[in-house]
């Protein structure tokens, strides 16, 4: 019996419906978004309209508009980071993001005169909202940090941070790829200026399918990474200024976009609250029964006194992260990731980066009590041998 562990890469089952909903528009109908006035198109726009605004509703938001669609999570941070910031700006960060923010600080860096901060976590793996405000400078333009981290599962005092960016008069730039769908969250009461996630994770949608969400009068100063038709003002040869068409240019990925409208009803539906309360249960269980056994070596605190999304990561005597990875799959068909999750400053901090990184078991939605059992069975089992 397959037990999924790798959440936090893609989320899996999809909800009941997602697939069906695929499905039957390959199968039914097949027309593009926003390119057409009969009928089919015109149902699909109505469909993209839809899942927008459920989008949005997620987020706290009364504008719709300000979700733009994207491909994924990088897609979304990478039109918020290259298009913020300019020559000479400088922007703070923290050693423990993703690569698709690392790499994009690294480009800017490197080919567009852009200065750097990166933080460095505390103890508690969190970052000091006072070391944020120290960092800041008069030519700060960008304050980028990951909600959650995709490692430890660490959860960042996020509304903090966006107040002191706020009074300094920076962007800032929340990655949710690991907490959009797992964690609530409220723009409208958080001054959070750039929201960027996927779709295929804790919003439970397909892969290819992302999302930005772009604060109050961002757009004046967020310039699109892609020009081309978005099927409005099609005489004018300037890109859009309007929301979301600014941000959209060429086709949706309407089936990507179709699934994730069914995951976010279920979404609303179900309630992230809920969600997270079951998330929250299961990381406890597995963090109990792993850190009873022999050779475990267990990262980020119990989730008990450290807030955290449903990411246990571990190392095993005897295995490398890889090696226990594949016996988890061949032996156990438990399904988990192995290495270094993008994100090596994470590693570096940990110690683990030379040692090949760590196991990671994520748990969503869909994940039960006795799945948690069987993992922790199958490493007991892995760790007596």
């Amino acid at each position: 019996m397959r037990r999924y562990f790798d959440n936090a890469a893609t989320s899996f089952p999809k909800p009941p419906g997602v697939a069906d909903a695929v499905a039957a528009y390959l199968r039914d109908s097949g027309a593009p978004a926003g390119r057409g006035a009969y009928r089919q198109a015109l149902d699909v726009e109505r469909i993209v309209s839809r899942c927008r605004s459920s989008a949005a509703r997620l987020f706290g938001l009364n504008d719709p508009r300000r979700i733009v669609f994207t491909f994924n999570g990088t897609d979304s941070l990478n039109l918020a980071i290259q298009g913020v910031c300019r020559s000479g700006d400088h922007v703070v960060s923290t050693t423990w993001e993703h690569n698709s923010v690392l790499r994009p600080l690294r480009w800017l860096q490197d080919h567009r005169g852009v200065s750097v901060t990166l933080l460095e976590p505390g103890p508690n793996a969190l970052i000091d909202p006072a070391a944020v405000r120290t960092a800041l400078r008069p030519e700060t333009r960008l304050v980028a940090i990951q909600q959650a981290s995709d490692v430890t599962g660490a959860i960042q005092p996020i509304a903090d941070i966006a107040d002191v960016v706020r009074k300094h008069g920076a962007y800032f730039l929340v990655d949710a790829a690991q907490s959009a769908g797992h964690i609530p969250l409220d723009l409208s009461a958080t001054p959070i200026d750039l929201l960027a996630c996927s779709g295929h994770k804790g919003l439970l949608g397909p892969l290819g399918t992302g999302l930005l969400v772009v604060g109050n009068g961002v757009e004046a100063e967020l310039q699109p990474l892609r020009f081309g038709g978005t099927g409005t003002v099609s005489e004018d040869d300037r890109q859009p200024e309007a929301l979301p068409e600014k941000y959209e240019s060429g086709n949706h990925n309407v089936p990507g976009l179709v699934g994730l409208d069914t995951s976010l009803s279920w979404l609303l539906d179900r309630g992230l609250p809920t969600i997270r309360s079951h998330e929250i249960e299961l990381t406890q269980q597995l963090w109990d029964g792993l850190s009873a056994l022999p050779g475990v070596t267990l990262y980020g605190g119990n989730p008990g006194d450290v807030p955290r999304t449903g990411v246990v990561s571990l190392q095993l005597a005897g295995f490398a992260p890889q090696d226990a990875a594949a016996v988890l799959d061949d032996h156990y068909e438990i399904q988990c990731r192995a290495g270094l999750h993008c994100a090596p400053g994470v590693h570096r901090t940990l110690g683990t980066l030379d040692s090949g990184g760590t196991l990671r078991l994520s748990v969503g939605p869909f994940t039960t009590t006795e799945d948690v059992d069987a993992v922790i069975d199958a490493i007991r089992e892995m760790a007596a041998t």
